[in-house]
Protein backbone atom coordinates (compact mmCIF):
# COMPACT_ATOMS: atom_id res chain seq x y z
CA UNK A 1 0.00 0.00 0.00
CA UNK A 2 1.32 3.45 -0.86
CA UNK A 3 2.43 5.54 2.07
CA UNK A 4 0.11 8.41 1.13
CA UNK A 5 -2.85 6.03 0.94
CA UNK A 6 -2.05 4.64 4.38
CA UNK A 7 -2.05 8.18 5.76
CA UNK A 8 -5.37 8.89 4.07
CA UNK A 9 -7.03 5.77 5.44
CA UNK A 10 -5.68 6.42 8.93
CA UNK A 11 -6.86 10.03 8.84
CA UNK A 12 -10.25 8.97 7.51
CA UNK A 13 -10.75 6.54 10.38
CA UNK A 14 -9.56 9.15 12.87
CA UNK A 15 -12.15 11.54 11.52
CA UNK A 16 -14.80 8.85 11.98
CA UNK A 17 -13.68 8.51 15.61
CA UNK A 18 -14.01 12.26 16.02
CA UNK A 19 -17.45 12.28 14.41
CA UNK A 20 -18.63 9.62 16.86
CA UNK A 21 -18.15 12.13 19.65
CA UNK A 22 -20.15 14.82 17.86
CA UNK A 23 -23.88 15.47 17.73
CA UNK A 24 -25.72 15.58 14.41
CA UNK A 25 -25.42 19.08 12.85
CA UNK A 26 -22.40 19.88 15.02
CA UNK A 27 -19.63 21.70 13.13
CA UNK A 28 -16.23 20.08 12.65
CA UNK A 29 -12.97 21.96 13.30
CA UNK A 30 -11.11 23.67 10.46
CA UNK A 31 -8.87 21.74 8.06
CA UNK A 32 -5.78 23.32 9.63
CA UNK A 33 -6.85 22.30 13.13
CA UNK A 34 -7.64 18.74 12.01
CA UNK A 35 -4.33 18.44 10.16
CA UNK A 36 -2.46 19.54 13.26
CA UNK A 37 -4.50 17.26 15.51
CA UNK A 38 -3.84 14.16 13.38
CA UNK A 39 -0.32 15.17 12.32
CA UNK A 40 -0.96 14.93 8.58
CA UNK A 41 -0.99 17.42 5.71
CA UNK A 42 -4.01 19.55 4.88
CA UNK A 43 -4.15 17.74 1.53
CA UNK A 44 -4.71 14.39 3.27
CA UNK A 45 -7.32 15.91 5.59
CA UNK A 46 -9.09 17.58 2.68
CA UNK A 47 -9.26 14.28 0.79
CA UNK A 48 -10.61 12.45 3.85
CA UNK A 49 -13.23 15.17 4.42
CA UNK A 50 -14.23 15.00 0.77
CA UNK A 51 -14.76 11.25 1.12
CA UNK A 52 -16.89 11.79 4.23
CA UNK A 53 -18.94 14.32 2.28
CA UNK A 54 -19.41 11.92 -0.67
CA UNK A 55 -20.60 9.19 1.71
CA UNK A 56 -23.12 11.61 3.28
CA UNK A 57 -21.53 11.39 6.71
CA UNK A 58 -20.85 15.12 6.79
CA UNK A 59 -22.12 18.10 4.82
CA UNK A 60 -19.43 20.38 3.37
CA UNK A 61 -20.71 23.82 2.40
CA UNK A 62 -17.99 26.39 1.83
CA UNK A 63 -15.82 26.39 4.95
CA UNK A 64 -18.51 24.80 7.09
CA UNK A 65 -18.40 21.05 7.67
CA UNK A 66 -21.15 19.60 9.82
CA UNK A 67 -22.14 16.08 10.84
CA UNK A 68 -25.13 14.57 9.03
CA UNK A 69 -25.20 11.12 10.62
CA UNK A 70 -23.26 9.02 13.08
CA UNK A 71 -20.53 6.82 11.53
CA UNK A 72 -21.17 3.10 11.17
CA UNK A 73 -18.77 0.18 11.40
CA UNK A 74 -18.94 -0.42 7.65
CA UNK A 75 -17.74 3.14 7.00
CA UNK A 76 -14.29 2.39 8.37
CA UNK A 77 -11.41 1.65 6.00
CA UNK A 78 -9.11 -1.30 6.49
CA UNK A 79 -5.43 -0.55 6.86
CA UNK A 80 -3.59 -3.56 5.46
CA UNK A 81 -1.61 -4.72 2.44
CA UNK A 82 -4.58 -6.01 0.47
CA UNK A 83 -4.95 -2.88 -1.63
CA UNK A 84 -3.60 -2.83 -5.14
CA UNK A 85 -0.89 -0.47 -6.41
CA UNK A 86 -1.52 2.54 -8.62
CA UNK A 87 -0.06 0.69 -11.63
CA UNK A 88 -2.39 -2.24 -11.06
CA UNK A 89 -5.34 0.13 -10.64
CA UNK A 90 -4.49 1.69 -13.99
CA UNK A 91 -4.40 -1.71 -15.68
CA UNK A 92 -7.64 -2.94 -14.07
CA UNK A 93 -9.54 0.26 -14.78
CA UNK A 94 -8.48 0.38 -18.42
CA UNK A 95 -9.37 -3.29 -18.83
CA UNK A 96 -12.80 -2.51 -17.37
CA UNK A 97 -13.28 0.37 -19.82
CA UNK A 98 -11.99 -1.62 -22.81
CA UNK A 99 -14.35 -4.53 -22.12
CA UNK A 100 -17.14 -1.96 -22.62
CA UNK A 101 -18.88 -3.01 -19.39
CA UNK A 102 -20.42 0.45 -19.22
CA UNK A 103 -21.39 2.82 -22.07
CA UNK A 104 -19.86 6.27 -22.64
CA UNK A 105 -21.59 9.01 -20.67
CA UNK A 106 -22.07 6.85 -17.57
CA UNK A 107 -21.60 8.72 -14.25
CA UNK A 108 -18.96 7.02 -12.09
CA UNK A 109 -19.72 6.19 -8.47
CA UNK A 110 -16.36 6.70 -6.80
CA UNK A 111 -17.27 4.89 -3.59
CA UNK A 112 -18.61 1.85 -5.45
CA UNK A 113 -15.67 1.73 -7.86
CA UNK A 114 -13.18 2.08 -5.01
CA UNK A 115 -14.61 -1.09 -3.49
CA UNK A 116 -14.67 -2.83 -6.88
CA UNK A 117 -10.99 -2.08 -7.56
CA UNK A 118 -9.83 -2.50 -3.93
CA UNK A 119 -8.52 1.03 -3.50
CA UNK A 120 -9.44 3.96 -1.30
CA UNK A 121 -11.81 6.64 -2.66
CA UNK A 122 -8.92 9.08 -2.27
CA UNK A 123 -6.62 6.99 -4.45
CA UNK A 124 -9.34 6.53 -7.08
CA UNK A 125 -10.04 10.27 -7.14
CA UNK A 126 -6.36 10.99 -7.70
CA UNK A 127 -6.20 8.34 -10.42
CA UNK A 128 -9.27 9.68 -12.26
CA UNK A 129 -7.85 13.18 -12.09
CA UNK A 130 -4.69 11.96 -13.81
CA UNK A 131 -6.61 9.82 -16.31
CA UNK A 132 -8.74 12.78 -17.39
CA UNK A 133 -5.85 14.10 -19.50
CA UNK A 134 -6.34 11.13 -21.84
CA UNK A 135 -10.00 12.04 -22.38
CA UNK A 136 -11.39 8.73 -21.09
CA UNK A 137 -13.05 10.38 -18.08
CA UNK A 138 -14.25 13.92 -17.42
CA UNK A 139 -14.96 15.80 -14.22
CA UNK A 140 -18.56 16.99 -13.90
CA UNK A 141 -19.22 20.65 -13.13
CA UNK A 142 -20.94 19.84 -9.83
CA UNK A 143 -18.45 17.22 -8.77
CA UNK A 144 -17.95 13.56 -9.59
CA UNK A 145 -16.81 11.94 -12.81
CA UNK A 146 -18.28 10.80 -16.13
CA UNK A 147 -16.88 7.96 -18.23
CA UNK A 148 -16.34 9.34 -21.72
CA UNK A 149 -15.42 5.86 -22.96
CA UNK A 150 -13.55 4.55 -25.96
CA UNK A 151 -15.20 5.92 -29.09
CA UNK A 152 -14.31 5.91 -32.79
CA UNK A 153 -13.16 9.52 -32.55
CA UNK A 154 -10.91 8.57 -29.63
CA UNK A 155 -9.54 5.61 -31.61
CA UNK A 156 -8.61 7.81 -34.56
CA UNK A 157 -6.88 10.40 -32.40
CA UNK A 158 -5.06 7.72 -30.42
CA UNK A 159 -3.86 5.95 -33.59
CA UNK A 160 -2.56 9.19 -35.07
CA UNK A 161 -0.76 10.07 -31.84
CA UNK A 162 0.68 6.55 -31.64
CA UNK A 163 2.10 6.97 -35.13
CA UNK A 164 3.81 10.22 -34.13
CA UNK A 165 5.48 8.56 -31.14
CA UNK A 166 6.50 5.35 -32.88
CA UNK A 167 7.80 6.94 -36.07
CA UNK A 168 9.95 9.20 -33.93
CA UNK A 169 11.29 6.09 -32.18
CA UNK A 170 11.93 4.43 -35.55
CA UNK A 171 14.00 7.37 -36.77
CA UNK A 172 16.16 7.23 -33.66
CA UNK A 173 16.46 3.44 -33.60
CA UNK A 174 17.46 3.02 -37.24
CA UNK A 175 20.66 5.06 -36.74
CA UNK A 176 21.85 3.39 -33.53
CA UNK A 177 25.28 1.70 -33.63
CA UNK A 178 25.57 -2.06 -34.14
CA UNK A 179 26.69 -2.55 -30.53
CA UNK A 180 23.44 -1.13 -29.14
CA UNK A 181 21.33 -3.74 -27.25
CA UNK A 182 18.27 -3.00 -29.39
CA UNK A 183 19.64 -5.05 -32.28
CA UNK A 184 19.92 -8.25 -30.24
CA UNK A 185 16.42 -7.56 -28.90
CA UNK A 186 15.13 -7.27 -32.46
CA UNK A 187 16.92 -10.50 -33.36
CA UNK A 188 15.04 -12.30 -30.59
CA UNK A 189 11.75 -10.71 -31.62
CA UNK A 190 12.33 -11.78 -35.20
CA UNK A 191 12.86 -15.37 -34.03
CA UNK A 192 9.60 -15.25 -32.06
CA UNK A 193 7.73 -13.87 -35.05
CA UNK A 194 9.06 -16.55 -37.41
CA UNK A 195 8.34 -19.25 -34.84
CA UNK A 196 4.74 -18.05 -34.49
CA UNK A 197 4.43 -17.85 -38.26
CA UNK A 198 5.32 -21.55 -38.43
CA UNK A 199 2.58 -22.27 -35.85
CA UNK A 200 0.05 -19.74 -37.10
CA UNK A 201 -2.69 -22.30 -37.87
CA UNK A 202 -3.03 -23.27 -34.21
CA UNK A 203 -1.36 -20.52 -32.16
CA UNK A 204 -2.52 -17.33 -33.87
CA UNK A 205 -4.05 -16.15 -30.56
CA UNK A 206 -0.49 -15.67 -29.26
CA UNK A 207 0.08 -12.69 -31.51
CA UNK A 208 -1.58 -10.16 -29.20
CA UNK A 209 1.15 -10.46 -26.56
CA UNK A 210 3.90 -10.59 -29.18
CA UNK A 211 2.53 -7.42 -30.78
CA UNK A 212 2.63 -5.65 -27.42
CA UNK A 213 6.24 -6.77 -26.81
CA UNK A 214 7.28 -5.63 -30.28
CA UNK A 215 5.87 -2.10 -30.00
CA UNK A 216 7.09 -1.70 -26.42
CA UNK A 217 10.61 -2.63 -27.49
CA UNK A 218 10.54 -0.08 -30.31
CA UNK A 219 9.26 2.71 -28.08
CA UNK A 220 11.65 1.98 -25.21
CA UNK A 221 14.49 3.28 -27.36
CA UNK A 222 13.20 6.79 -26.66
CA UNK A 223 13.97 7.83 -23.09
CA UNK A 224 11.21 10.35 -22.58
CA UNK A 225 8.98 10.49 -19.51
CA UNK A 226 6.03 11.80 -21.51
CA UNK A 227 6.27 8.99 -24.05
CA UNK A 228 6.38 6.44 -21.23
CA UNK A 229 3.30 7.94 -19.59
CA UNK A 230 1.16 7.62 -22.71
CA UNK A 231 2.62 4.33 -23.89
CA UNK A 232 0.86 2.17 -21.30
CA UNK A 233 -2.59 3.43 -22.28
CA UNK A 234 -1.78 2.99 -25.96
CA UNK A 235 -0.41 -0.53 -25.43
CA UNK A 236 -3.46 -1.68 -23.48
CA UNK A 237 -5.92 -0.38 -26.04
CA UNK A 238 -4.13 -1.90 -29.01
CA UNK A 239 -3.68 -5.12 -27.01
CA UNK A 240 -7.41 -5.37 -26.28
CA UNK A 241 -8.65 -4.56 -29.75
CA UNK A 242 -7.47 -8.00 -30.89
CA UNK A 243 -10.12 -9.46 -28.59
CA UNK A 244 -13.03 -7.37 -29.90
CA UNK A 245 -13.20 -8.78 -33.41
CA UNK A 246 -12.55 -12.52 -33.86
CA UNK A 247 -13.51 -12.64 -37.53
CA UNK A 248 -10.56 -13.51 -39.80
CA UNK A 249 -8.31 -13.35 -36.74
CA UNK A 250 -5.79 -15.89 -38.02
CA UNK A 251 -5.47 -14.12 -41.38
CA UNK A 252 -5.13 -10.67 -39.81
CA UNK A 253 -2.52 -11.85 -37.32
CA UNK A 254 -0.46 -13.56 -39.99
CA UNK A 255 -0.49 -10.38 -42.06
CA UNK A 256 0.55 -8.33 -39.03
CA UNK A 257 3.46 -10.69 -38.32
CA UNK A 258 4.74 -10.25 -41.86
CA UNK A 259 4.42 -6.47 -41.51
CA UNK A 260 6.47 -6.61 -38.30
CA UNK A 261 9.17 -8.57 -40.09
CA UNK A 262 9.14 -6.04 -42.96
CA UNK A 263 9.48 -3.31 -40.31
CA UNK A 264 12.51 -5.03 -38.74
CA UNK A 265 14.14 -5.32 -42.16
CA UNK A 266 13.54 -1.61 -42.71
CA UNK A 267 15.23 -0.78 -39.40
CA UNK A 268 18.27 -2.83 -40.32
CA UNK A 269 18.90 -0.82 -43.49
CA UNK A 270 20.15 2.04 -41.34
CA UNK A 271 18.14 4.41 -43.55
CA UNK A 272 15.58 6.32 -41.42
CA UNK A 273 13.28 6.99 -44.38
CA UNK A 274 13.14 3.33 -45.40
CA UNK A 275 12.55 2.36 -41.78
CA UNK A 276 9.74 4.91 -41.45
CA UNK A 277 8.14 3.69 -44.69
CA UNK A 278 8.14 0.09 -43.42
CA UNK A 279 6.72 1.11 -40.04
CA UNK A 280 4.02 3.25 -41.65
CA UNK A 281 2.64 0.22 -43.50
CA UNK A 282 1.91 -1.59 -40.25
CA UNK A 283 0.70 1.47 -38.32
CA UNK A 284 -1.90 2.18 -41.03
CA UNK A 285 -3.07 -1.45 -40.98
CA UNK A 286 -3.26 -1.41 -37.18
CA UNK A 287 -5.34 1.77 -37.21
CA UNK A 288 -7.79 0.27 -39.72
CA UNK A 289 -8.02 -2.96 -37.71
CA UNK A 290 -8.81 -0.98 -34.55
CA UNK A 291 -11.56 0.99 -36.29
CA UNK A 292 -12.99 -2.14 -37.92
CA UNK A 293 -13.12 -3.84 -34.52
CA UNK A 294 -15.16 -0.97 -33.10
CA UNK A 295 -17.57 -0.97 -36.05
CA UNK A 296 -18.09 -4.73 -36.03
CA UNK A 297 -19.35 -4.51 -32.45
CA UNK A 298 -21.31 -1.30 -33.10
CA UNK A 299 -19.34 0.64 -30.54
CA UNK A 300 -19.95 4.40 -30.81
Amino acid sequence: MARTDTRFRTAFNQLLDLCESFEVNQTLPSESALAEQFNVSRTVIRSALQSLDEQKIISWQGRTKSLIRAPRDEDRLQINDDLISLDELETRFLEWVLRFDVPPGTPLNVTQLARQFSVSPHMLQEFLSGLSRFGLVERRERGGWTLMGFTEEFAIELSDFRAVLELNAVRQLSTLPAAHPIWSQLDRLEEKHRSLLDRIETDYHDFSKLDEDFHTTINNVVKNRFVSEFQKVISLIFHYHYQWDKSSERTRNEAAIREHLFWIDGLRTGDPEKAVAAATVHLKTSKNTLLDSLRVHNFP
